[in-house]
Protein backbone atom coordinates (compact mmCIF):
# COMPACT_ATOMS: atom_id res chain seq x y z
CA UNK A 1 0.00 0.00 0.00
CA UNK A 2 3.03 2.82 0.66
CA UNK A 3 4.32 1.81 -2.96
CA UNK A 4 0.78 2.12 -4.42
CA UNK A 5 0.16 5.85 -2.41
CA UNK A 6 4.16 7.28 -2.91
CA UNK A 7 2.93 6.96 -6.80
CA UNK A 8 0.37 9.83 -7.13
CA UNK A 9 2.51 11.65 -3.63
CA UNK A 10 3.84 14.07 -6.47
CA UNK A 11 0.71 14.71 -8.28
CA UNK A 12 -1.43 15.01 -4.85
CA UNK A 13 1.24 17.73 -4.17
CA UNK A 14 0.55 19.19 -7.45
CA UNK A 15 -3.12 19.42 -6.86
CA UNK A 16 -2.73 21.09 -4.15
CA UNK A 17 -0.49 23.90 -5.09
CA UNK A 18 -2.88 24.19 -8.21
CA UNK A 19 -5.81 24.67 -6.07
CA UNK A 20 -4.36 27.23 -4.27
CA UNK A 21 -3.29 29.23 -7.42
CA UNK A 22 -7.19 28.36 -8.65
CA UNK A 23 -8.62 29.48 -5.60
CA UNK A 24 -6.40 32.57 -5.61
CA UNK A 25 -7.58 33.43 -9.06
CA UNK A 26 -11.15 33.50 -8.07
CA UNK A 27 -10.81 35.64 -4.65
CA UNK A 28 -8.20 37.64 -5.84
CA UNK A 29 -9.42 40.31 -8.49
CA UNK A 30 -5.92 41.58 -9.27
CA UNK A 31 -4.20 38.10 -9.58
CA UNK A 32 -7.19 37.45 -11.82
CA UNK A 33 -6.37 40.15 -14.11
CA UNK A 34 -2.82 39.47 -13.82
CA UNK A 35 -3.09 36.32 -15.29
CA UNK A 36 -6.27 37.00 -18.00
CA UNK A 37 -3.85 39.72 -19.35
CA UNK A 38 -0.81 38.34 -19.39
CA UNK A 39 -2.41 35.22 -21.50
CA UNK A 40 -4.12 37.36 -23.52
CA UNK A 41 -0.94 38.55 -24.65
CA UNK A 42 1.12 35.55 -24.69
CA UNK A 43 -1.78 34.16 -27.11
CA UNK A 44 -2.46 37.27 -29.57
CA UNK A 45 0.38 35.70 -32.12
CA UNK A 46 1.80 39.38 -32.03
CA UNK A 47 5.54 39.52 -30.69
CA UNK A 48 5.90 42.92 -30.66
CA UNK A 49 2.88 43.45 -28.12
CA UNK A 50 4.12 40.28 -26.09
CA UNK A 51 7.79 41.76 -25.65
CA UNK A 52 6.44 45.29 -25.17
CA UNK A 53 4.11 43.79 -22.23
CA UNK A 54 6.64 42.22 -20.52
CA UNK A 55 9.14 45.09 -21.01
CA UNK A 56 6.56 46.99 -18.54
CA UNK A 57 7.78 44.53 -15.81
CA UNK A 58 11.79 45.55 -16.08
CA UNK A 59 13.89 43.01 -14.18
CA UNK A 60 10.45 41.68 -12.61
CA UNK A 61 9.64 39.68 -15.67
CA UNK A 62 12.90 37.69 -16.23
CA UNK A 63 12.43 36.78 -12.33
CA UNK A 64 8.58 36.31 -12.61
CA UNK A 65 9.47 33.59 -15.21
CA UNK A 66 12.10 32.19 -13.06
CA UNK A 67 10.14 31.60 -9.67
CA UNK A 68 6.93 30.31 -12.51
CA UNK A 69 10.12 27.78 -13.40
CA UNK A 70 10.85 26.99 -10.29
CA UNK A 71 7.37 26.31 -9.27
CA UNK A 72 6.55 24.16 -12.32
CA UNK A 73 8.76 21.66 -10.75
CA UNK A 74 6.38 21.11 -7.76
CA UNK A 75 3.25 21.39 -10.79
CA UNK A 76 4.20 18.25 -12.70
CA UNK A 77 1.18 18.24 -14.63
CA UNK A 78 2.14 21.53 -16.63
CA UNK A 79 5.29 20.93 -19.48
CA UNK A 80 8.53 21.77 -18.84
CA UNK A 81 8.83 23.75 -21.59
CA UNK A 82 6.31 25.75 -21.62
CA UNK A 83 8.02 28.78 -19.20
CA UNK A 84 10.88 28.22 -21.68
CA UNK A 85 7.94 29.60 -24.79
CA UNK A 86 6.93 32.16 -22.75
CA UNK A 87 10.83 33.23 -21.98
CA UNK A 88 11.35 33.30 -25.68
CA UNK A 89 8.29 34.93 -26.90
CA UNK A 90 8.88 37.82 -24.07
CA UNK A 91 12.44 38.19 -24.46
CA UNK A 92 13.94 36.90 -27.66
CA UNK A 93 15.84 33.56 -28.35
CA UNK A 94 19.22 34.54 -26.80
CA UNK A 95 17.77 36.60 -23.66
CA UNK A 96 14.88 34.11 -23.42
CA UNK A 97 17.00 30.76 -23.69
CA UNK A 98 19.91 32.52 -21.31
CA UNK A 99 16.49 33.10 -18.30
CA UNK A 100 15.36 30.00 -19.23
CA UNK A 101 18.50 28.13 -18.13
CA UNK A 102 19.02 30.33 -15.38
CA UNK A 103 15.83 29.24 -13.72
CA UNK A 104 16.48 25.50 -14.74
CA UNK A 105 19.93 25.92 -13.12
CA UNK A 106 17.82 27.16 -9.65
CA UNK A 107 15.00 24.98 -9.79
CA UNK A 108 17.70 21.74 -10.39
CA UNK A 109 19.73 22.99 -7.13
CA UNK A 110 16.48 23.37 -5.02
CA UNK A 111 14.98 20.25 -6.21
CA UNK A 112 18.54 18.71 -5.39
CA UNK A 113 18.57 19.67 -1.80
CA UNK A 114 15.22 18.72 -1.30
CA UNK A 115 15.62 15.19 -2.47
CA UNK A 116 19.09 15.61 -0.37
CA UNK A 117 17.04 16.23 2.46
CA UNK A 118 14.46 13.27 2.11
CA UNK A 119 16.90 10.66 1.83
CA UNK A 120 17.36 7.50 4.30
CA UNK A 121 14.24 5.87 6.18
CA UNK A 122 12.10 8.79 4.66
CA UNK A 123 12.89 7.90 1.22
CA UNK A 124 12.55 4.14 1.85
CA UNK A 125 9.53 4.69 3.06
CA UNK A 126 8.24 6.64 -0.59
CA UNK A 127 9.59 4.54 -3.06
CA UNK A 128 10.07 0.91 -1.30
CA UNK A 129 13.38 -0.81 -0.87
CA UNK A 130 13.02 -3.06 -4.25
CA UNK A 131 12.15 0.34 -6.02
CA UNK A 132 15.09 1.95 -4.67
CA UNK A 133 17.23 -0.20 -5.29
CA UNK A 134 16.60 -0.09 -9.26
CA UNK A 135 16.98 3.56 -8.41
CA UNK A 136 20.01 3.36 -6.77
CA UNK A 137 21.18 1.10 -9.92
CA UNK A 138 19.96 3.73 -12.23
CA UNK A 139 22.05 6.34 -10.93
CA UNK A 140 25.20 4.82 -10.14
CA UNK A 141 25.54 3.35 -13.38
CA UNK A 142 23.81 5.64 -16.01
CA UNK A 143 23.34 8.67 -13.93
CA UNK A 144 24.67 11.25 -15.69
CA UNK A 145 23.11 9.72 -18.96
CA UNK A 146 19.79 9.59 -17.04
CA UNK A 147 20.26 13.18 -15.83
CA UNK A 148 20.77 13.92 -19.77
CA UNK A 149 17.60 11.96 -20.92
CA UNK A 150 15.17 13.18 -18.61
CA UNK A 151 16.28 17.32 -19.33
CA UNK A 152 16.56 16.76 -23.78
CA UNK A 153 13.33 14.99 -23.43
CA UNK A 154 10.11 17.21 -23.47
CA UNK A 155 8.06 14.19 -22.77
CA UNK A 156 9.39 13.09 -19.77
CA UNK A 157 8.93 14.50 -15.98
CA UNK A 158 12.60 15.98 -16.09
CA UNK A 159 12.00 18.06 -12.84
CA UNK A 160 11.79 14.45 -11.00
CA UNK A 161 15.19 13.65 -11.81
CA UNK A 162 16.51 16.38 -9.23
CA UNK A 163 14.55 14.99 -6.29
CA UNK A 164 15.95 11.64 -7.31
CA UNK A 165 19.69 12.52 -7.77
CA UNK A 166 19.59 14.29 -4.48
CA UNK A 167 17.93 11.36 -2.73
CA UNK A 168 20.56 8.90 -4.33
CA UNK A 169 23.19 11.09 -3.17
CA UNK A 170 24.61 11.72 -7.24
CA UNK A 171 27.58 13.98 -7.43
CA UNK A 172 25.74 17.66 -7.13
CA UNK A 173 28.61 18.55 -10.14
CA UNK A 174 28.18 16.00 -12.07
CA UNK A 175 24.65 16.25 -11.57
CA UNK A 176 24.07 20.19 -12.73
CA UNK A 177 27.04 19.53 -15.75
CA UNK A 178 24.60 16.56 -16.98
CA UNK A 179 21.49 19.14 -16.32
CA UNK A 180 22.92 21.25 -18.89
CA UNK A 181 23.96 18.84 -21.20
CA UNK A 182 19.88 18.16 -21.64
CA UNK A 183 18.65 21.63 -21.42
CA UNK A 184 21.29 23.75 -23.38
CA UNK A 185 20.27 21.73 -26.82
CA UNK A 186 16.02 21.83 -25.67
CA UNK A 187 16.29 25.36 -24.62
CA UNK A 188 17.86 26.13 -28.08
CA UNK A 189 15.76 23.88 -30.11
CA UNK A 190 12.47 25.50 -28.21
CA UNK A 191 13.44 29.17 -28.95
CA UNK A 192 14.51 28.34 -32.83
CA UNK A 193 10.69 26.57 -33.11
CA UNK A 194 9.49 28.84 -30.74
CA UNK A 195 9.96 31.52 -33.54
CA UNK A 196 7.04 29.27 -35.70
CA UNK A 197 4.81 28.06 -33.39
CA UNK A 198 3.29 25.75 -36.38
CA UNK A 199 6.65 23.91 -36.50
CA UNK A 200 7.09 23.56 -32.77
CA UNK A 201 4.83 20.35 -31.88
CA UNK A 202 7.15 18.35 -34.63
CA UNK A 203 9.94 20.00 -33.33
CA UNK A 204 9.26 18.46 -29.64
CA UNK A 205 8.62 15.32 -30.96
CA UNK A 206 11.96 15.20 -33.40
CA UNK A 207 13.78 16.72 -30.26
CA UNK A 208 12.84 13.60 -27.45
CA UNK A 209 12.99 10.81 -30.69
CA UNK A 210 16.50 11.95 -30.91
CA UNK A 211 17.32 12.04 -27.47
CA UNK A 212 15.91 8.26 -26.27
CA UNK A 213 17.25 7.06 -29.08
CA UNK A 214 20.39 7.70 -28.70
CA UNK A 215 20.17 6.82 -24.98
CA UNK A 216 18.85 3.73 -25.97
CA UNK A 217 22.08 2.96 -27.79
CA UNK A 218 24.40 4.64 -25.09
CA UNK A 219 22.63 1.81 -22.77
CA UNK A 220 23.17 -0.81 -25.35
CA UNK A 221 26.52 -0.24 -25.68
CA UNK A 222 27.40 0.35 -22.03
CA UNK A 223 25.57 -3.13 -21.43
CA UNK A 224 27.94 -5.26 -24.00
CA UNK A 225 30.40 -3.71 -22.82
CA UNK A 226 29.76 -4.33 -18.97
CA UNK A 227 29.17 -8.58 -20.59
CA UNK A 228 32.48 -8.38 -22.24
CA UNK A 229 34.26 -7.63 -19.21
CA UNK A 230 32.36 -9.83 -16.77
CA UNK A 231 32.87 -12.95 -18.97
CA UNK A 232 36.48 -11.72 -19.53
CA UNK A 233 37.02 -11.96 -16.00
CA UNK A 234 35.33 -15.60 -15.10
Amino acid sequence: MKNSASKYSSFILSGVILLLLLTAYFTLPGFKDFVDTTVRVLTNGNTEITRAYFKDFGVWGPVAIILFIILQMFLIIFPSWIPIIVAVMAYGVWWGSLISLTGVVLASYIGYFIGEKLKGVFLTKIFGEDNLKKMDFWIGNYGFGSVILFRISPFLSNDSISFIAGMLGMDLKKFIYATLCGMLPLTIAIAYFAEDPSKLKDGLYWIGGIGLVAYLIYILLDYKKRKKNSNSKS
